[in-house]
């Protein structure tokens, strides 16, 4: 199993990501429930690991970062999700 995505909020992040294109940090961390400093230590290693591609800009003069799910986050997560079925499958 992919040991970034056994993290509680780090799974919350990808799942908040997969079905959006771009994502506002305000709008994760208040989905998620999340500080500053947490959501953005979680988000800094999902971009480390080329799973959420991330965007700075301006928008009505104030600074706004967003975020969207990558290819290869997909691919993990989806990799992710096989391998916890797998699992469960197996116990049965």
């Amino acid at each position: 199993m992919d040991e970034l995505l056994l993290s509680k909020m780090r799974l919350g992040i990808v799942a908040e990501l997969l079905g959006a294109h771009w994502v506002a940090f305000s709008e994760l961390q208040r989905s998620l429930g999340a500080s500053n400093g947490n959501l953005g230590a979680h988000v800094a290693k999902l971009i480390d690991a080329g799973y959420v591609a991330e965007e700075k800009s301006f928008v009505a003069r104030r600074p706004q970062t967003r975020y969207r799910l990558t290819d290869r986050g997909r691919d993990a997560f989806a990799t992710h999700v096989a391998q916890l079925q797998a699992l469960l499958e197996g116990e049965s």
